[in-house]
């Protein structure tokens, strides 16, 4: 209850933060074209505006794959920031500048250190040389098929949340380009997401790779695998379909009998393996290119 709790806050919380800076950096951008403080209001703009640029870049291109874990350059610039309306403000600019640029840093913070990062993880249903959890999946093309299908050769089964995470869709780009390497071993990429499925057929057709896209309804296959994350999302993603529970981004590679070789659990949504991590993975356990 207490983790449905705080997932249920983060998910309030981002949605707020996102839209109180970009409120404030505008707010600031205002005050410098009317004449305001130059010092004190380019201090708001340097403790609000670089992050929500970066945000927007990532979510425009969908390349950025991963960032360092906290963010350090936005917090220095935070800090910069806050000094310089600090020293505006004792100069006689006021401290409406230094509360707004205050509340950029501390907002930032709290998104680079509480919300980004997921405590608690350690499903035990991960644990390597056990069998996979059993669960059932809709293909892309709308079949049922169950995690016993998924044997006969050795899988990388990524779970992510959805087509809306622009960090989700430059990983799954970043997989595409490596596919050929992962074939060679023999393996085979199953893409999986707990979204309408309308979402995974459209994401199906943007990617021409041989990978298989798959739609978790109901959540039951990340459940079944204790990697469920309710209240996951940003609060308002449900009206674009989505449900409020969604998974925690996850990579497992199986062997050809279903058993688990390695799992990837990331503490930090912003930080995801890279396609060389599974290639070696595979190779260790002897799927090396024929």
């Amino acid at each position: 209850m207490a983790g449905r709790i705080m997932n249920f806050l983060k998910s309030i919380y981002v949605m707020t933060f996102i839209t109180a800076t970009l409120s404030i950096s505008i707010y600031a951008g205002m005050q410098l074209t009317k004449g305001g403080d130059i010092l004190a209001w380019g201090g708001v703009l340097l403790a609000t505006a670089p992050f929500m640029l970066r945000l927007s870049w990532i979510m425009a291109t969908k390349n950025t794959v991963r960032t360092s874990a906290r963010l350090p350059e936005f917090i220095g610039l935070g800090v910069l920031g806050l000094v310089l309306s600090l020293y505006a403000g004792m100069g006689g600019a006021g401290y409406l500048p230094v509360k707004l640029a205050l509340a950029g840093l501390v907002g930032f913070l709290l998104y680079s250190y509480w919300y980004s990062s997921f405590t608690g993880r350690a499903s035990d249903k991960l644990k390597a040389g056990e069998s996979l959890a059993s669960f059932s999946l809709r293909s892309a093309s709308g079949d049922t098929i169950s995690s016993d299908d998924l044997r006969g050769r050795p899988h990388i089964l990524m779970f992510f949340r959805g087509n809306w995470c622009p960090l989700c869709m430059a990983q799954i780009k970043e997989l595409a380009k490596s596919y050929q390497q992962i074939a060679d071993c023999g393996a085979r990429v199953a893409l999986i997401a707990p979204q309408p499925h309308g979402n995974t057929e459209a994401l199906a057709k943007k990617f021409d790779v041989d990978f298989d896209f798959y739609t978790d309804a109901g959540n039951k296959a990340a459940r079944a695998l204790g990697i469920s994350n309710k209240w996951g999302i940003p609060f308002g993603m449900q009206v674009l379909g989505y449900s409020s529970e969604t998974v925690l981004p996850t990579v497992i590679i199986t062997d050809p009998e279903g058993k688990i070789l390695w799992a990837d659990e990331t503490d930090n949504y912003r930080i995801r393996p890279e396609p060389e991590t599974f290639l070696a993975v595979l190779r260790d356990h002897g799927f090396a290119p024929a």
